[in-house]
């Protein structure tokens, strides 16, 4: 149950950080309205996990790895941006270190 709030957190603040993205410095309503209600319940979601029982390492990493992930596709897909060869590598590094926290706490 807590990977349920963990995913729901991921999502919250993926969200949250593109509209940021959209909302040009605060200047437009919407996106600024998405990018408060998008944090808070990111980490409202956050802290459900962490109080059903999920490690803060393994959360964390989680979210950040995820994040930065789908940030980054978010950004190369619907926002133009570019994405080298190092980025991807870097990200996948991220993720690496990630699933080396997720089993060495099953141990």
């Amino acid at each position: 149950m807590p990977w349920l709030f963990l995913v729901a957190a991921i999502l919250s603040e993926v969200a949250a950080t593109t509209a940021l993205k959209l909302s040009e410095g605060f200047t437009r309503l919407v996106p600024s309205i998405v990018v408060v209600v998008g944090y808070v319940t990111a980490f409202v979601l956050l802290s459900q996990a962490l109080t059903r029982g999920m490690g803060i390492s393994v959360a964390y990493g989680v979210w950040a790895a995820v994040g930065v992930a789908l940030v980054a596709i978010i950004g190369v897909v619907f926002l133009g941006e570019s994405l080298t060869w190092v980025q991807a590598g870097g990200i996948a590094l991220v993720i690496a270190g990630v699933l080396a926290l997720e089993l060495g706490a099953r141990h």
